[in-house]
């Protein structure tokens, strides 16, 4: 993978992201070019489904770096995230070192098991040791799913992109990563990690944006059904749900609707379809008392 220069420019930054079929408004392109230009954290916050996680990706294949994903989840911690030491390829090291000479003092078996072929490298630890020119793509995915202790743990590789190890030190990057963190807001950040980041807040596409990313995602797709779908989305949207539909479900429905041969929206093909696009019961049955009504309105 050969690394290619980051944009120069906003609307070299538009192209770039275009170039990957990511549909972007000149605000978000923005922000993601004074994350390159600065060196800082982005942080993505919105509801889940919007493209915040995509972003992460089409920056990797766009500027050929590798892209390390870190996927929060309850219970995290260093281990997991960082780094953790092969205890048992440490304790076959000291057993072997004992039996090699009796004369082995502990600090010299220490010193010996605490080095880097016992070291398991995670997620953080591996960014930041990215090679010179070409430094990864570090994507920290939804940390709101995180417990808020680990957090704290952040906010050294956030600040100085680096991570202190006991046993060896600190370990500094020698180009900072490219670093986006993710948020689906189901709880809040802390305003430390916010304060260390650019942030952004990703909303749903408006109806020519979203028509837009529909014809790239799903090619071949006819003009009126997409027309239809994304009018149709547009308007359930406004609807009070648990989960209104991101752009991830458009895209899931436009598929199963051209798998189905179909060619024009139908209160019958909604309905049989509703699964794809709504993911909790009491949101499909509100949706379908209040069908027609939702279509009339949603007609181009």
């Amino acid at each position: 993978m050969i690394a290619t220069p980051p944009p120069t420019s906003i609307d070299s930054t538009v192209k770039l992201l275009d170039s990957a079929d990511y549909v972007a408004d000149r605000a978000l392109a923005t922000s993601v070019f004074l994350m390159l230009k600065m060196q800082r954290p982005l942080f993505l916050e919105g509801d889940a489904g919007v493209g915040k996680t995509e972003i992460a990706k089409v920056l990797a294949s766009t500027l050929g770096r590798e892209l390390i994903r870190l996927q929060c989840y309850e219970g995290l911690d260093i281990a997991q995230a960082a780094y953790e030491w092969n205890v048992q390829r440490q304790l076959l090291a000291i057993k072997a070192s004992e039996r090699a000479s009796e004369q082995t003092t502990g600090a010299h078996i220490e010193s010996a098991i605490y080095g880097d072929q016992f070291l398991i490298k995670r997620p953080l630890l591996q960014a930041l040791q990215g090679r010179l020119g070409a430094a990864p793509v570090l994507l920290i995915d939804e940390l709101d799913r995180a417990d808020e202790p680990f957090e704290a743990f952040l906010l050294e590789v956030l600040s100085d992109f680096q991570l202190t190890i006991p046993e060896l030190g600190t370990i500094k990057a020698a180009e900072p990563p490219l670093v986006i963190i993710t948020s689906n807001r189901t709880r809040e950040i802390h305003d430390a990690i916010k304060r260390r980041c650019l942030y952004y807040w990703v909303d749903y596409p408006n109806a020519a944006r979203e028509l837009e990313i529909v014809r790239r995602k799903v090619p071949g797709v006819d003009a009126r059904l997409s027309a239809q779908i994304v009018s149709f989305v547009q308007r359930v949207r406004k609807e009070d749900m648990f989960k209104l539909p991101g752009i991830a479900e458009t895209i899931d429905w436009t598929r199963a609707l051209t798998a189905l041969d179909v060619i024009e929206l139908s209160k019958e093909n909604i309905n049989d379809t509703l699964g794809v696009l709504l993911k909790y019961q009491d949101d499909i049955h509100a949706l379908r008392t209040r069908m027609q009504t939702v279509l009339d309105e949603s007609a181009p």
